[in-house]
């Protein structure tokens, strides 16, 4: 489907009526400079597109919407999944977002998307696409059932097995 046709993600979060669930599946993403400031042990606040983040988590939630995130990791950890693994309690969790890790050596039988996603109440896809070095590149969106009912079996292995955030240790 076109990029023009993926609706608006606030809109797209704000009609889940049951689950907003989202799959990452990559070490590193695009260029951040909190990233950056964490990594060179400098203290930055967080912009309000994070708050922004937070209050809309907060109020799917708030409506009922089991949010979860799953994140499927390589160990070691790179430093950008030890920033994210930092930022999880306070930000994430806070908002009312379920996180667990799963190890990717717990997850080679499993048949996983080969893209970062939502799921939104098992009826809808949102994938995301990256460039090889983490930069955005896109996203596409399908309600094709075969498509969302592979997603839903992926994702709810991943969870299954995921170690949850506060017992993860980077």
């Amino acid at each position: 489907m076109p990029q023009n046709d993926v609706p608006d993600f606030t809109a797209l979060l704000r009609s889940a009526e049951r689950s907003a669930v989202h799959l990452e599946m990559r070490d590193s993403y695009m260029a951040d400079p909190l990233f950056d400031a964490w990594r060179d042990g400098r203290e930055m606040e967080l912009p309000d597109a994070y708050g922004q983040w937070q209050d809309l988590v907060k109020e799917t939630a708030a409506r009922g919407v089991a949010v979860r995130r799953a994140r499927v990791v390589s160990e070691p950890v790179t430093d950008y999944i030890r920033w994210e693994h930092s930022l999880t309690s306070r930000h994430n969790v806070a908002a009312g977002e379920a996180v667990r890790w799963l190890p990717r050596r717990l997850a080679s039988d499993l048949m996983l998307p080969g893209n970062d996603l939502w799921l939104i109440d098992d009826r809808l896809v949102l994938f995301h696409w990256f460039t090889g070095d983490g930069e955005w590149a896109g996203h596409e969106v399908t309600e094709d059932p075969t498509v969302v009912k592979t997603v839903t079996a992926a994702f709810e292995a991943v969870w299954e097995r995921a170690i949850e955030h506060e017992e993860y240790a980077v």
